[in-house]
């Protein structure tokens, strides 16, 4: 099922609401009225790292009707990207998704995760941060044998301190993103793990809208359960298979 410009359909905005209604794990009773409320808003999103992810993901996200700062150290190379996913897209530096970004998104090599919190964590400091760069030595060095070790999600909290960090969207392909979104029948499920309930809850409604089912895992301590390696990394499984795998 296919979105229109204006965002997410009835029958997506209903199954968000009953999906944080189920989340009890993480959102307690006091805070579901303010997440509810939030539950379909558009967010500005600056994307660090305009790749093959993470001009995928922008390109759904600013489809459903948010507004999306890709970046680069050259962002006039970006202007096909920007194009291809019409008017509600921009291109720009790292520093300026970062002002930008109510929601940052940070799709780069992961050995490059520890300058970016060198740059930018302090202007980062307080807003929702999702992360999904995979770790491979073969590439990022001896930094990748020590973050799968610890597991991603408490490697990246510690090269991105003071944000609201959510891991998410690390275990599908960016060809699943292009092809698979909002396909027919049972979606894609997505893992996400995160500390902060009212962070997991934008990540929840911001995969929902790049077309898969979320799939809460738990705290960020989890997350190495859907790290490269993993069985249900890049498998493609439906979320009810993935919660089965998950144990959830």
């Amino acid at each position: 099922m296919k979105k229109n410009s204006t965002g997410a359909s009835r029958q997506q905005q209903c199954n968000r609401r009953q999906f944080l209604i189920g989340a009890t794990g993480l959102l307690s009773v006091a805070a579901m009225p303010a997440l509810l409320a939030q539950a379909d808003r558009r967010y500005n999103i600056g994307i660090i790292g305009s790749g093959n992810m993470g001009g995928a993901v922008g390109t759904r996200w600013a489809e459903a009707g948010h507004q999306v700062l890709f970046s680069s150290r050259n962002p006039d190379q970006l202007q096909t990207l920007v194009e291809a996913a019409g008017s509600n897209a921009r291109a720009g530096y790292p520093a300026d998704a970062v002002a930008f970004g109510e929601v940052i998104f940070i799709a780069v090599p992961y050995g490059a995760l520890p300058q970016i919190g060198d740059d930018y964590a302090a202007a980062m400091a307080g807003k929702i941060v999702i992360e999904c760069g995979n770790p491979r030595a073969d590439r990022d060095g001896p930094m990748a044998d020590a973050a799968i070790a610890m597991g991603t999600g408490v490697a990246s909290a510690e090269y991105l301190p003071g944000v609201r960090l959510v891991r998410a969207l690390n275990a599908i392909s960016f060809v699943e993103v292009n092809n698979e979104a909002h396909r027919a029948g049972e979606l894609i499920g997505v893992p996400i793990a995160g500390d902060d309930a009212g962070a997991v809850a934008v990540a929840t409604q911001l995969v929902s809208d790049c077309g898969f089912e979320p799939v809460v895992v738990g705290g960020l301590a989890r997350a190495r359960e859907f790290d490269r390696g993993t069985e249900v990394y890049v498998r493609g499984l439906t979320a009810q298979q993935l919660r089965a795998a998950l144990h959830l």
